[in-house]
């Protein structure tokens, strides 16, 4: 299924292709956000779709895309388990806290979940 902008709860979301091409460039995050332009607030991405180095914050690529991201004013939502990479990493542990009390950018372990926090900005 090619990526779609499908609504959850009243909210126009760019749903990602969980077998679609990685994000592994910040081009690759420029592509989704102009696939957003076609409608959507939100763009999920599958976690399985980002690079290893986005949960590496070392290498500063999860801050670049999420700087995007904010940059137009979109949404962006990390869809699936991502439980190893936080064991591995406090920071990224930190970072996904602080990212999930705010506005702009959300790790959510589901779609249900990604509906059940739409419906509390919707």
């Amino acid at each position: 299924m090619p990526d779609l902008v499908r609504e959850r709860a009243g909210v126009p979301v760019l749903m990602c292709d969980p077998d679609g091409p990685p994000v592994a460039t910040e081009q690759d995050a420029l592509d989704l956000i102009g696939a957003a332009f076609l409608g959507a607030r939100v763009v999920a991405v599958p976690a399985g779709r980002l690079d290893e180095r986005f949960f590496s914050l070392g290498t500063r690529f999860a801050g670049d895309v999420m700087q995007k991201f904010v940059n137009y004013r979109l949404r962006l939502a990390v869809v699936g388990d991502i439980s190893r990479h936080l064991a591995a990493s406090p920071a990224l542990r930190a970072l996904v806290r602080e990212s999930n009390a705010a506005d702009h950018v959300w790790f959510v372990p589901d779609l249900e979940a990604l509906g059940a926090r739409l419906r509390t900005v919707a």
